[in-house]
């Protein structure tokens, strides 16, 4: 590898290096301890100073230097792992550079001229790399490191690396951790003791930074039920964001793609570097920040003053511009300003900064925006306010309504309006009816995605319109169900506004389609926003500020608990003393998470919650728990069990009023669960949010962002493990392995799923895992996946042409023909079962459909999908029918129908298949029956003897053969000669494919008639004889050689084990060395 030209002191490097070629400009050198004579203590105390110093000798011992005779400088300018490499850089040296040097006359002349020739070849060299890094040198070189200590596959990508202590047990090890886009490494080398290790992001249970009494701060990771502690890190804030980063980025890839495809700059795994990381993550803190929609991209941030009109002096804060918009946040976090800009004027923006660095101070000319959205509403419309008549709590309402006027005029309306504290008091006050949509809008940040979406609803609704799906029949279901003691949603106009803002998000997100609480949630913002502005704020309640609720998995919401249990332990220690197992109120508050408390609270009361949501988002949520559990404490303590606290939680959220609300009675009892009140306390809805402020409003959103980045590894693992623990059940059930052999199986048959999706997105494997699927089909291997897994388990270790075997196993295994196999049916290939079962296994690899001339084999495999799956069983159906209907229609038969159904019944429930049950194999079969016997046999030590016993097996079969023909064609003459013919082509069929790759023969093939095989060959079409597995059977436990070989016990932890340390290496696409696969029976 070529350096970057760098001057070295020599003084003392001769006793660390050996010269072993030289000429006037250049010295080829070895590191002592390397090569020839390495080992030995000087190869210890090298090693262990090259890995403590980060030098690249540890895995580069060759360097070349260059000098001039008249200088005593030297500069490196290459260096090698292997003495091959080194001579090949020297060999260009001394064809290239040698013959021109000589026409330079000063020694500066030609150091300058090196130099530049090697920058030159440097820079030639990054030209194919994806990414320029900060500093390319030292990067260049860590990376040889990586590649050469962990023998990952090149595609793995380097992100970056740390010098660190990794702690085993109570003693540090100092080394190097690299953090690459799929795997955590750390390598350390101290006086002969070499560690590693290697972690993949997708086995990370938890990772958080932690500090105890002997390490002050360092970083805990948790996998496979293992802590991993690393410290003494320079950068351990930088150490730790990066970590999070990549560990979310394989979450979201792996096993959460709804949120990963809404991640476009982060979609090649090929290209992820630290640089992209950090703008990523910055670009997502912006917009979660100022609420922004989701395509924009933070551009610069600079340090500013910002002329505040209301307070008339200069705020210091940071102003963030992207693609569209112009943001200000003081530095106390305070005040916020948003406003929209056209595009283009941003970039003007920037290249004022830049021309003038010293100019901190911006002006902003406040713009006297109107209404920034219309406020009519269902609620408009069933209950329009009386303006004559104005009762006490009209007046009330007209109050707030003056209050938020003054704070209009004084900060700004719309986009352009300040956040301050005092918007925050009038947000917990309460927001008056007439005005709850357009603030809505306004702080969810759904006003920036309707204006830059003109019309997108309306077309989203024309093309959603008559679409039958199973989230639209779910809709309809649920339609009836939302509000109903609402009079909006007991008429036609709210369930069609309903069915519509429903049917669109469904239309425009089918991944998430449609979830139960949506309908719900949706209701509520149709009774205070238009039915457009309601659909764009459901876009931002699901896309944005709550993330992955409303999939499939809820993982959102339960992150989000574990977020309040931690909140629950830290706040709430008395409460945690009494409960300890605080999985209660995990279930008990997933209604409150999913709903916004829409679903326990009076509707009059809940909307005040939302109206803090739309603010503080989830924080608003959380500090409401931890304020509703605070106010029944005392109450919760004394309870003896979960059904005497659930009863205490629902009687205080039915006694939560709201004595402002304006609204009649008959809507402020829509949503009451119990309207008995009169036994029981009141509490006002503004007083709890108040307390919950007061109480809690010092939690950050910063904090909360974190905790919910480190509750989901743990959440996604869990989940994880159950679906494990649940295949694992159902598996063990059928088969013969242990508890914890299962377990160490379902764990290579997972990653080797992963192993296929690492460095590329667009893996089979990654396309058809669907966490939404039944247990056993979330994780589905293709046959190049299947074949390597399948090469690394294979129970006969001698086995040649493990390809073929491979692909008809699988053909076997794939019932469905898919083109995928789930755990439980790889299972069923390995180890487990007696000679009869091993024997029943391999018979029916060579009977159709998986041995058939007429076969095409292993493209079909390739192409198929999962669509094109089902769409073949839906032609077959659809055949089906019509078949039924034509013989109907034509007389010529009478439609059994219970006949049909019976045979359906049976399809279902198949009962388990006996030896009587499988059909008898031809000839043609059973030469590659033979065939497979003597290549499973190939390389044994026994295998002679197992030759022979296969010889005299297939004799004896023929001469039954025979016998049984005599006996049912008495009349007909006999051809002993042709059986014996035959026995011979069978025996010379199988012994083709083993003398191609054995050395030596069975004696039986020689003596047995192989000289009559030419003569046999022509006449082996004419003879119709087959065997049934009986007789297979029968004959193969005469041989003691057979019979032992196949009951011969396999050491499955051994090879389990095995299998482990071997899948790294093995990455999915080096099955394009495997041979093609051509159609037919006879390939090997």
């Amino acid at each position: 590898m070529w350096l970057k030209p760098e001057e070295i002191l020599l003084k003392n490097a001769f006793k660390l290096w050996v010269t072993e070629k030289d000429n006037e400009y250049f010295v080829l050198q070895r590191r002592r301890g390397y090569g020839e004579g390495g080992g030995g203590l000087t190869g210890l105390l090298v090693g262990t100073l090259d890995t403590v110093l980060d030098s690249t000798s540890k895995v580069a011992p060759y360097r070349i230097l260059h000098h001039t005779p008249d200088s005593q400088v030297y500069w490196s300018i290459a260096c090698g792992v292997t003495r091959e490499e080194i001579v090949q850089h020297w060999d260009w040296l001394q064809q290239n550079i040698m013959r021109t040097l000589s026409v330079f006359d000063s020694s500066e002349d030609i150091t300058s001229f090196v130099q530049g020739k090697i920058r030159g070849l440097i820079a030639e060299e990054g030209k194919s790399s994806l990414v320029l890094e900060e500093d390319p040198e030292k990067f260049r070189e860590a990376h040889l490191r990586f590649e050469k200590w962990f023998e990952l596959p090149t595609e793995e990508k380097l992100v970056t690396y740390y010098s660190c202590s990794y702690w085993r047990g109570k003693v540090p090890c100092q080394g190097w951790l690299y953090l690459s886009t799929n795997f955590l490494c750390f390598y350390s080398y101290l006086l002969g003791s070499e560690v590693k290790l290697v972690i993949s992001w997708d086995e990370i249970w938890r990772l958080e930074k932690t500090s105890n009494v002997i390490l002050t701060e360092s970083i805990h990771v948790l996998a496979h039920g293992e802590d991993h502690y690393f410290s003494m890190l320079l950068h351990l804030n930088e150490t730790f964001v990066i970590m999070e980063q990549l560990a979310d980025y394989s979450i979201k890839r792996l096993f959460d793609k709804e949120a990963f495809q809404r991640e476009p700059a982060l979609s090649d795994p090929l290209q992820i570097t630290k640089r992209g990381l950090e703008a990523h993550a910055k670009s997502e803190q912006f917009r979660t920040f100022f609420r922004l929609p989701k395509e924009e991209n933070l551009l610069e941030v600079h340090e500013s003053f910002l002329w505040v009109p209301f307070s008339h002096f200069n705020t210091l804060g940071k102003i963030c511009l992207s693609e569209n918009y112009l943001c200000f946040a003081s530095q106390d976090g305070s005040q916020l300003f948003i406003t929209k800009v056209i595009r283009g004027e941003c970039q003007s923006l920037i290249n004022h900064f830049e021309d003038n660095p010293e100019d901190v101070t911006l002006m902003v000319g406040q713009k006297d925006s109107s209404k920034a959205v219309s406020t009519e509403a269902l609620m408009t419309v069933f209950h329009p306010q009386d303006v004559e008549n104005l009762d006490p709590k009209m007046l009330k309402e007209k109050m707030k309504e003056q209050s938020w006027n003054i704070h209009f005029s004084e900060y700004g309306r719309g986009t352009s309006m300040f956040f301050t504290r005092k918007t925050r008091d009038l947000i917990v006050r309460g927001v008056p009816e007439a005005l709850r949509g357009e603030l809505w809008m306004l702080f969810s940040g759904a006003v920036n995605d309707m204006a830059t979406h003109p019309g997108y609803y309306t077309e989203l609704v024309e093309q959603s319109l008559g679409t039958s799906t199973l989230a639209t029949d779910e809709i309809e279901r649920d339609l009836h169900r939302s509000l109903p003691e609402h009079p909006a949603f007991q008429s036609d106009t709210g369930i069609s506004a309903l069915r519509r803002v429903l049917t669109a998000y469904a239309y425009r997100n089918p991944k998430i389609g449609y979830c139960q609480a949506m309908n719900i949630l949706t209701s509520v913002l149709l009774l205070y926003a238009k039915e457009e502005e309601a659909f764009w704020l459901l876009v931002a309640v699901c896309e944005r500020m709550l993330p992955d609720y409303f999939n499939r998995r809820i993982i959102g919401a339960l992150v989000d608990q574990a977020v309040f249990e931690d909140l629950i332990r830290e706040h709430l220690p008395q409460l945690v003393e009494h409960m300890t197992d605080l999985s209660f109120f995990s279930s008990v508050s997933l209604s409150w998470f999913l709903t916004l408390f829409i679903s326990v609270l009076p509707i009059e009361s809940a909307v005040n919650v939302v109206d803090c949501f739309f603010y503080d988002g989830i924080k608003a949520i959380l500090q409401l728990g931890l304020a509703v559990l605070d106010y029944n404490m005392e109450a919760l303590i004394s309870c003896h069990d979960d059904a005497e606290a659930v009863t205490i939680l629902n009687k205080f959220f039915d006694s939560v009023t709201n004595k402002d609300s304006p609204l009649p009675p008959t809507v402020q009892q829509a949503s009451v669960g119990n309207n008995d009140k009169a036994s029981h306390f009141n509490v006002d809805i503004s007083e709890l949010i108040r307390e919950a402020y007061e109480k809690y409003g010092n939690i950050r959103s910063e904090e909360v962002e974190s905790s919910r980045k480190r509750n989901k590894l743990h959440v996604i693992q869990t989940l994880e493990d159950t679906t494990k623990q649940n295949v694992i059940r159902v598996v063990s059930q059928e088969v013969k392995f242990s508890a914890s052999q299962l377990d160490e199986l379902y764990n290579l048959f997972k990653r080797q799923h992963f192993l296929s999706c690492y460095w590329t997105m667009k893996s089979p494997a990654l396309l058809h895992h669907d966490p939404s699927l039944a247990y056993l089909e979330q994780y589905q291997l293709g046959f190049q996946q299947f074949s390597v897994l399948f090469s690394l388990l294979e129970p006969w270790a001698f086995c040649t042409s493990k390809s073929t075997l491979s692909l008809w196993i699988f053909r076997l295994i794939d019932e469905n023909q898919d083109g995928l196999v789930n755990f439980k049916e790889f299972c069923y290939t390995l180890y487990s079962g007696s000679f009869t079962n091993k024997l029943k296994f391999l018979f029916k690899l060579h009977l159709p459909p998986v041995l058939n001339e007429n076969t095409e084999g292993f493209p079909y495999y390739e192409n198929i999908t999962d669509s094109s799956a089902k769409n073949i069983k839906i032609v077959i159906a659809l055949l089906t029918v019509l078949h039924l209907l034509c013989v109907k229609l034509t007389g010529r038969g009478k439609v059994d129908l219970q006949a049909y159904l019976k045979q359906w019944q049976n399809e279902i429930l198949k009962k388990e298949e006996t030896i009587k049950d499988l059909p008898r194999i031809n000839q043609t079969q059973f030469i590659q029956f033979s065939k497979t016997l003597y290549n499973i046999f190939h390389g044994n030590p026994e295998e002679e003897s197992l030759y022979r016993a296969v010889a005299h097996v297939t004799s004896l079969l023929l001469r039954m053969e025979e016998v049984g023909r005599r006996l049912q064609e008495p009349s007909s003459p006999t051809k002993p000669a042709n059986t014996t013919a035959a026995a011979a082509a069978a025996a010379a069929a199988a012994e083709e494919s083993s003398t191609e790759e054995a050395s030596t023969t069975p004696e039986t093939f020689d003596t047995s008639g192989s000289h009559n095989s030419q003569d046999a060959a022509p006449d082996l079409s004419e003879l119709e004889w087959s065997f049934s597995f009986e007789q297979v059977l029968a004959s193969l436990l005469n041989e003691p050689a057979l019979v032992s070989f196949f009951e011969r016990p396999v050491d499955v932890h051994a090879k389990l084990g095995q299998a482990k340390v071997a899948q790294l290496k093995l990455k999915a696409n080096n099955l394009n060395d495997i041979p093609p696969i051509c159609h037919g029976a006879h390939t090997v």
